[in-house]
């Protein structure tokens, strides 16, 4: 009777259940993925998951997929499609992946589990996807092959050096927002030189 209850209230999609899922690994990393702690934290019953997925591994694909999909594939097409000018759609990366990477949570989580089968492939792919529009957006600003490549590198590893400081040592970041208007003016100005 409280399972057909619990069903009725609402109708949970595949789509609940992954966001469910980074929910719960942004709080307590990859182990805290588990069937029950989800379907009371979505208020259903484990019936609901097992309409959804055969088994933990394939809710965990479908997290990451969601976590792609919004994080790496949806940002790069807004980016491609903002501006023509390549200057602009840097800043524009930058200012929106700097944005994510302090609020994002599971980047963090999902780094300190890359050697998991699952989440392995899923980062190689978002960071080969990553690289490579910053490569296109350094070579559309005239930088030869080689140097495109590597200040792509570079601007993803500061990136990702944010991201661990906004989480782990937020005051050595700009707190205020002239403070960061001013270093992100000057990231851009660093990025973009052809001497640096």
């Amino acid at each position: 009777m409280a399972e057909a209850e619990a069903t009725r209230k609402k109708r949970l999609n595949r789509d609940d259940w992954a966001e469910a899922a980074l929910a719960a690994m942004a709080e307590g990393g990859l182990t805290a993925v588990a069937v029950e702690p989800l379907a009371v934290r979505l208020g259903t019953t484990k019936g609901s998951f097992y309409w959804h997925f055969d088994n933990r591994e394939a809710l965990l694909e479908a997290a990451l997929a969601r976590w792609e999909e919004v994080h790496t594939t949806a940002v790069n097409a807004e980016i491609e499609s903002a501006s023509t000018d390549p200057v602009e759609r840097l800043r524009l990366l930058i200012k929106r992946a700097i944005g994510m990477a302090e609020r994002d949570r599971i980047g963090v989580v999902l780094h300190a589990a890359a050697d998991h089968p699952a989440i392995g492939p899923v980062l190689h792919r978002v960071t080969q996807s990553r690289l490579d529009l910053l490569n296109s957006l350094f070579v559309q600003l005239g930088m030869p092959a080689e140097r495109a490549e590597h200040r792509a590198l570079l601007t993803y590893s500061a990136y990702l050096g944010h991201g661990q400081l906004a989480h782990s040592a937020r005051a050595f970041l700009p707190a205020d927002p002239s403070a960061q208007r001013g270093y992100l003016d000057h990231v851009i100005a660093t990025l973009t030189s052809p001497d640096s």
